[in-house]
């Protein structure tokens, strides 16, 4: 375990479109994030312990926060980043074509309001979007805009003009 917050790994799909690339990323589900947009999206991710690897893990948990199929395509290392409140996530792009309305989230148990005893089942993912590198930048987790960035100098290293 990572000291004080443990560790994710998740899949950025990205695709590219004529107004530049585009990545698809999922708004936190709950009432706490209800009405935030900037710091309230996220790659899709999960942790993960010791006994599984991080790859295995990103694509396991990308099935269970869309229910759609992992992507197929090459994997794109975009290493680690950590989080304000200690969690490591680790992540990996995929160019994919994904549908946001056919993605559905699971869902986990909340305590709401806290302290009332009242436990309700919210979303983990409340919608999914195809965000510009700009507006992922500025909607994401902080410390995950540097996986957008780490996707830009990625692409740019591969030539691919596609």
């Amino acid at each position: 375990m990572t000291p004080s917050g443990g560790r994710s790994a998740g899949l950025l799909p990205f695709r590219r479109t004529p107004d530049g690339v585009e990545v698809f990323v999922g708004h936190m589900g709950g009432p706490f994030w209800r009405g935030r947009e900037a710091g309230a999206w996220t790659v899709l991710k999960g942790e993960h312990g010791d006994d599984e690897p991080p790859l295995a893990a990103a694509e396991r948990e990308f099935v269970e926060e869309t229910g759609l199929p992992v992507p197929a395509g090459p994997r794109i290392p975009l290493g680690s980043v950590r989080q304000r409140a200690g969690k490591t996530v680790t992540a990996w792009a995929v160019e994919a074509e994904l549908d946001p309305q056919s993605a559905v989230s699971g869902t986990f148990p909340l305590e709401w309001p806290r302290g009332s005893g009242r436990v309700v089942e919210v979303p983990e993912v409340d919608r999914y979007a195809w965000l510009s590198l700009t507006d992922a930048r500025r909607l994401l987790v902080a410390a995950q805009a540097e996986l957008v960035d780490r996707l830009v100098q990625a692409l740019a290293g591969s030539h691919d003009d596609r």
